[in-house]
This record gives structure tokens, C-alpha cells and sequence, in this order.
């Protein structure tokens, strides 16, 4: 009797085995996020320096004359790095929170979950990609309120890590609110009812310490006063608050953010239940 021949077992493909940081997974993930908001630029990008340029208008141009210097700069000096910081927060928290939950309500958390990311990777790239966003509206909107102000930069530094630290702060915000929310209501009311007052109660158009109290010692304890503050400082080199506080504030809220964040996307807060 001839031998048989003998077949090998046919065996599904071994998973592909990341050592250290999944460098190509996150990559991808990341561009994702960057292409998603750069192909409706029209929204993301022009609809927020159309809206800069108006609160320029009716806060600078309209009173021309009749707003006295601030600290020695000028009034449209002192409100510019406001806009500018409020483009940063409100895009980068608009970024992480629409993806996330619009991939929640179509169903389509497998996109990057199925993908072998770690939760690291996933909260960096998802709160990488909506920085980006904050820091290139932030940017194209200092440019489209040159003509309007002069406005130097007096301390980079501050500049840089005020800005950076204010769009990752919010990016990872965002991601906390988009795993929780279920629905646009409870994403409206996160925009509505936090982050606008917060961003409009932290001096963006006013000296805190004009307001009476105890608005005046209430407002120290918003985050974004210190993030506006601090990038204010950057361009007029003065600050309201305390610089110090406002670094440690803007470190300390990175960090624990981003293990909230963590700890979020370890448990599979809202995406596997």
C-alpha cells in the first residue's frame, strides 16, 4: 500500500508581534484623526478665524479710541492672544470628542480598537491629533489678526508651552467627553454649560481684577485663566496671575488627564459595554 501523502496543518496567520510602541499602528491612527478635520478645512479651520476676526470687530475696531491701554499695550494687543487661545481650546476639544463619539453612535469603535494598539497609543494619538488641530487653527488664526494688532512675541516660551499644554489639556478633555457621552445632547451640554463659560469667565476679554468679588477670587480657580494668562504673557509680557501657578497647573493637568484618559480606554469605558 503506498504511503499517503501527508498534508500540513493549514494554520491562521500568526498576530504580528509589537515589541515596544506599536510606531505604525499609532502613526496611522494619528494621520486619521489629521485627515478627518484638514478634509472639511471650510469648517474646522475657516468657520473659527471668520468667528476671531468678528469678536476682533466688535471688541477692537467698533470701540476704537474709546478702550483705554492695558497694561501698557494697547486694547487689541491685550484681547488678540485671548481669541487665539479660545480657537486652541474650543478645536482641540471639538476634535476628539466628535470622533470618538461619532464613532460610537455609527459603530465603528472597531476601526481602532480591533488594530493592536495598547491604551497609550491610543490616547496619544487621538489626543496628538486634536492638538494639532487647536495648534494649527491657533496659528492660522494669529495670522488673520496681523492686520488688526500689532502683536510681538515677547516670551516664546510661554507662547509655546501655554499653547501646547492648552491643547493637549483640551484634546484629552475631549476624549473623556466623547467616551461618555451616548448622544450630540450630552456633547452640547459639555460645550454649552463647561467649556464656553469657563472660557469666557477666565479674562479673555477683560482684566480679572476689575471684577468684583467674589467673581475676582473665583476666577483664580479656573484653568483657563491660567492658560490664557499665560499665553497673554508670551505676547505682552504680563501676566494677571501667578506664572508659577500657571505652569504647574497647565503640568499637572496634562498628566492627569492623560491617566484618566488611560485608565478609560483600559477599561473599555462605554466602548465594549
Amino acid at each position: 500500500m503506498k504511503d499517503m501523502p501527508t498534508t500540513a496543518a493549514i494554520l491562521p496567520p500568526e498576530p504580528r508581534d509589537y515589541h515596544g510602541v506599536n510606531w505604525a499602528g499609532f502613526r496611522t491612527l494619528y494621520l486619521r484623526e489629521i485627515r478627518r478635520f484638514w478634509k472639511v478645512g471650510t469648517q474646522t479651520l475657516a468657520a473659527p478665524v471668520v468667528t476671531a476676526l468678528l469678536y476682533m470687530m466688535v471688541f477692537v475696531v467698533a470701540a476704537q479710541g474709546a478702550r483705554t491701554p492695558v497694561h501698557g499695550v494697547a486694547f487689541a494687543a491685550f484681547v488678540a492672544p485671548g481669541l487665539i487661545m479660545m480657537q486652541i481650546l474650543n478645536n482641540a476639544f471639538s476634535n476628539s470628542a466628535s470622533s470618538l463619539l461619532q464613532a460610537k453612535m455609527n459603530g465603528l469603535t472597531g476601526d481602532f480598537l480591533t488594530p493592536p494598539l495598547t491604551p497609550i497609543e491610543h490616547v496619544a494619538a487621538f489626543a496628538l491629533g486634536a492638538a494639532t488641530r487647536g495648534i494649527v487653527v491657533g496659528a492660522v488664526t494669529w495670522l488673520a489678526v496681523l492686520p488688526f494688532v500689532h502683536l510681538p512675541i515677547t516670551h516664546l516660551w510661554a507662547v509655546l508651552y501655554f499653547g501646547a499644554g492648552a491643547a493637549m489639556i483640551l484634546g484629552m478633555l475631549g476624549i473623556m467627553a466623547g467616551l461618555w457621552a451616548e448622544k450630540f445632547d450630552h456633547m452640547s451640554a459639555v460645550t454649552n454649560f463647561i467649556i464656553m463659560p469657563m472660557t469666557f469667565l477666565s479674562g479673555t476679554f477683560y482684566l480679572v481684577e476689575r471684577l468684583p468679588e467674589p467673581f475676582r477670587s473665583a476666577s483664580h480657580y479656573n484653568p483657563f485663566f491660567y492658560l490664557i494668562d499665560g499665553f497673554r504673557y508670551g505676547f505682552i509680557g504680563h501676566a494677571e496671575g501667578s506664572l508659577g501657578a500657571g505652569v504647574g497647573m497647565t503640568a499637572g493637568l496634562v498628566v492627569a488627564f492623560f491617566f484618566t484618559c488611560l485608565w478609560m480606554f483600559e477599561t473599555g469605558y462605554k466602548l465594549k459595554t
